[in-house]
């Protein structure tokens, strides 16, 4: 075939947002090339070869929506995979899957440059790692569950225990202490959230150090299916080319998953356990295996993983959690309780948890707040049935004790301000390490444990026991009579 010669094809049959193209001559474009396809709409509509079925036809996914798309058609090979805008020109930009903005903004300038969303992972030999805590400021995740500078951390819950907030305090966090770029990727996020973090971020004035990238659940599967891969391809430009630092953010990575089984099935693959696609492990190992830090710049990722039915042992979960440096697990039972952040201490882990990492009393401190908790667990089922009156003298002690760890460990944040209207707090690790060792000790032992529940340091705690102390004395007796 001459050279600079478009392939042509047309469409031959359309299933939702998959589509077959016949290319009569017998010449189909390679694996992940890009297709365009000039119809009756104000816009060219992206296709992505995914298959090769026979020696004229090929098996495509639409990046929008297929609607009123008709046999016949015309589909042109671009020559190259789907590429997306980078650099400076989409900074405080929001995009979507193909890089198109979305924010009723100017276009961009004709010499942004692109990038295929498609790339190998770094060589091993210039891989980084790094043992740098980042402090958060949220008190349950520094003590139990350190994140580190250039690592993966993935939240993981079910419906309603507070993922998405919880991402929204750690971008707030990060955005204040991390100097660099930051990118957000919405993985099948409702328009209302989208919207919600577009408008958060321009009020903070962050917005200018900030790429959103959005495949949106009103999207068809292919969009959600690539989102991260576009927001992944902007982080490593400015990783590989500018050397800035990038927090990758990333909610919901399920969304991801689902979305790959939604393509899969209308690929015609068979599908493999609980009905996830036969390439589930390979498609998060791509995506995951992508983000990773080289000499003077750091990818640091944060995902939020929806658990689908509270089942932890879901393949999606286990397959995504077996790439992260530290495993945050969201429980319904926390949340039920009124205990927010609703992260359970006993199932959650951190690789940075080591006293070579964090030092042997962070370490100390941390194991020994576990095992308070364990213990308290452990003598849930006697308490409930008998009461804690039954129990020894150490164990009511350890009971009392662990009751206000509890307590200790919630935290107000700033991003619920406006909706709780109690102030948020961010502690210092120095604070809730110095907060834990005197509960463990015994110092707030004839606190209320109302004192310690919602407070960020343990001064506060104390000032709003002696609050409550002085209400109580300024009431008339007949009231603190019982």
């Amino acid at each position: 075939m001459p050279p600079n010669t478009v392939l042509c094809g047309t469409v031959h049959a359309v299933r939702g947002a998959v589509v077959d193209v016949v290319f009569a001559d017998g010449i189909l474009p390679p694996i992940n090339a890009a297709l365009t396809v000039a119809w009756d709409q104000p816009t060219l509509l992206l296709l992505e070869v995914h298959s090769h079925l026979d020696i004229n036809m090929l098996r495509a996914v639409a990046f929008q929506s297929t609607a009123g798309l008709s046999r016949g058609v015309v589909v042109r090979a671009t020559g190259s995979p789907v590429t997306v805008p980078v650099g400076v020109a989409v900074l405080g930009r929001l995009l979507d899957v193909i890089g198109h903005p979305q924010d009723n903004g100017a276009a961009l300038p004709d010499d942004t440059p692109r990038r295929s969303i498609h790339a190998p992972p770094p060589l091993l030999r210039t891989q980084t790692t790094s043992t740098q805590v980042f402090e958060t400021g949220i008190k349950v995740i520094d003590l139990l569950t350190p994140m580190a500078q250039g690592g993966k951390a993935a939240m993981f819950g079910g419906a309603g225990v507070g993922k998405t907030v919880l991402v929204m305090e750690l971008i707030r966090a990060m955005v204040e202490k991390y100097q660099g770029i930051s990118v957000f990727a919405g993985i099948g996020e409702r328009s209302r959230e989208g919207h919600e973090l577009l408008t958060e971020m321009q009020a903070s004035g962050v917005l200018a150090r900030t790429v959103l990238v959005y495949g949106q659940m009103n999207e068809p599967p292919g969009a959600r299916w690539r989102a991260p891969l576009t927001a992944l391809t902007i982080s490593e430009y400015f990783r590989d080319q500018k050397h800035q630092n990038v927090l990758l953010l990333m909610d919901n990575v399920f969304r991801f998953v689902q979305a790959g089984a939604e393509v899969s099935s209308l690929l015609g693959r068979l599908p493999s356990r609980v009905g996830y696609q036969p390439t589930l492990a390979t498609e998060v190992a791509r995506l995951q295996e992508r983000i990773a830090s080289v000499a003077g710049a750091a990818v640091t990722a944060i995902q939020a993983v929806y658990v689908p039915a509270d089942d932890f042992t879901d393949p999606a979960v286990t397959t995504i959690s077996s790439h992260m440096d530290c495993v945050i697990v969201l429980s319904r039972a926390q949340a039920a309780e009124g205990f927010y952040p609703a992260i359970d201490p006993l199932a959650s882990s951190s690789m940075l948890l080591d006293p070579s990492v964090v030092g042997a009393e962070h370490y100390q401190t941390a194991e020994d707040v576990r095992q308070a908790l364990a213990r308290f667990k452990e003598l849930g089922d006697i308490i409930s049935l008998l009461g804690v009156e039954e129990l020894g003298a150490d164990d009511r002690l350890m009971v009392k004790r662990a009751r206000r760890l509890q307590r200790f460990l919630t935290q107000p944040f700033m991003v619920t301000e406006a909706f709780t209207g109690t102030p948020g707090a961010s502690v210092p690790l120095k604070e809730t390490l110095e907060g834990c060792r005197a509960i463990l000790a015994g110092a707030t032992d004839e606190w209320s444990e109302s004192s310690l529940y919602m407070v960020g340091t343990l001064e506060q705690a104390r000032a709003k026991e002696a609050a409550a102390k002085a209400n109580d004395a300024d009431r008339p007796l007949s009231e603190n009579t019982v």
